[in-house]
């Protein structure tokens, strides 16, 4: 008798389906937003909307009206614009141009690498970036910073890492500018030559660790060689990196300034374009195809730039490519909006100062796009480039709870992103003004 009353109940519990408690994890912080942009592929503002947030740092749900839930800690943004966390898909966080470049290269250790990369790291966060992409530093120093901040032991973005830069012999993204046995001390162990040399070097760098495959097709300006940027890996090496990186699912992403380097990686299949200072009609075409981005890093264009005029930080090989390049990347940035290409937001900050980021936004959006289509590039259209749909670029269910508030409209005023007032990433607070 006391069998079949157990079963009975339990026959009722499968019919009335799962339990609340079951299906509703539980709400640990709940953000009240102003006006929130949750998803701005669509544009669409929110006016007083909360966003509840589980224990796992992920986003349970965005419901309309200032709700409240038993235990749940109440974080009040309803005066401020509430976005989402923004993605940089060009950083260097181990390293920051200036005037004692050259002789770090030869007095710092990886080790020291790694712990200003934890400094920048930290800055870039309080800027409202809380996904980076890393594109060029110490394996080591890298990989080793981007582990402790996934494991909450150091503050900074989510970090999507390539390590070392797969770079011809002597180009750029190897040892320059030195005496030749300190070059011999300094190359890079992504160096190669030939497509047995540079598919290798590919394969090693997946190996060490790295999320994506950053080569360097074209020369570039602050390498200190007045070697031009032209396109210095071939044809066969760039078809080889491309082939051994997509057999072991990593995509690649191509350094490249001059059109000639540009188009044939784009041939070679590279997932995108960092700069694409010169970029023509046949890259756009190129571009178009597939889910290729471009990252036209406007920002580094502008700051060095800058540095070529005031003297004392860049060399002279360093200087005349500056002078030449910073322009080219305004005129390409028309250009490729125009093309409609498909952009991912990024600045190669590094070569300008840590916690600037945001100044890209504006330099986008004097080239002609709107405020919106800034936002979006450093939101979705990152994420999709990063291959972090589902995780980073919008406020929603299953999202990770990286969160962001500014005071007034960025939509109206893209400039007030220079000044993020609350931060939270991964479901933590990390700066609440």
């Amino acid at each position: 008798m006391l069998r079949r009353l157990f079963v009975s109940i339990a026959a009722l519990a499968m019919a009335a389906g799962p339990s609340v408690a079951q299906n509703t994890p539980a709400v640990a912080t709940i953000i009240h937003a102003g006006r929130l942009l949750a998803d701005p592929a669509s544009g669409r503002v929110l006016t007083q909307h909360s966003i509840l947030i589980g224990a796992d740092g992920r986003v349970v749900g965005v419901e309309a009206g200032y709700v409240e839930r038993a235990g749940a800690a109440i974080v009040d943004q309803r005066t401020r614009f509430v976005l989402p966390g923004l993605i940089d898909s060009h950083v260097h966080l181990t390293s920051e141009l200036g005037p004692n470049q050259f002789i770090e290269e030869v007095t710092l250790t990886e080790s020291d690498a790694a712990l200003r990369g934890a400094e920048n790291a930290r800055k870039t966060l309080m800027a409202g970036f809380t996904t980076v992409a890393d594109l060029g530093a110490p394996n080591d120093s890298i990989f080793a910073l981007r582990r402790a901040i996934a494991e909450n032991r150091v503050v900074g973005p989510r970090i999507v890492a390539s390590g070392f830069s797969v770079t011809p012999d002597g180009g750029h993204g190897d040892a320059n500018g030195f005496s030749p046995h300190v070059v011999d001390v300094l190359r890079s162990p992504a160096a190669c030559s030939g497509a047995d040399s540079c598919r290798e070097a590919t394969r090693r760098q997946i190996q060490a660790g790295a999320d994506v495959i950053k080569i360097t097709a074209t020369g570039g300006v602050l390498s200190n060689t007045a070697a031009g940027v032209g396109q210095q890996l071939s044809d066969p090496e760039l078809e080889a990196i491309v082939e051994a990186a997509h057999a072991m699912g990593r995509r690649v992403t191509a350094h490249a300034h001059g059109v000639g380097g540009i188009n044939a990686a784009l041939r070679a299949g590279v997932d995108s374009i960092e700069h694409g200072s010169y970029a023509d009609a046949e890259s756009f075409r190129l571009l178009r195809q597939g889910n290729r981005y471009l990252v036209p890093t406007m920002m580094a264009g502008w700051w060095v730039g800058q540095l070529a005029e005031q003297g004392g930080t860049l060399s002279p090989a360093q200087a005349e490519k500056a002078r030449a390049v910073g322009p080219a990347l305004v005129a390409m940035a028309q250009r490729a909006r125009a093309a409609g290409a498909r952009i991912a937001f990024g600045t190669d900050t590094g070569v300008s100062p840590h916690g600037m980021n945001a100044r890209e936004f504006q330099l986008l959006v004097e080239a002609g796009f709107t405020p919106l289509q800034a936002i979006q590039m450093a939101t979705v259209n990152a994420a999709d480039h990063l291959q972090l749909n589902g995780t980073a670029g919008r406020i929603a269910t299953g999202y990770a709870a990286d969160i962001i508030a500014v005071d007034g409209d960025p939509l109206a005023d893209v400039a007030t992103l220079m000044n993020v007032r609350f931060v939270m990433a991964r479901g933590a607070v990390q700066k609440a003004e």
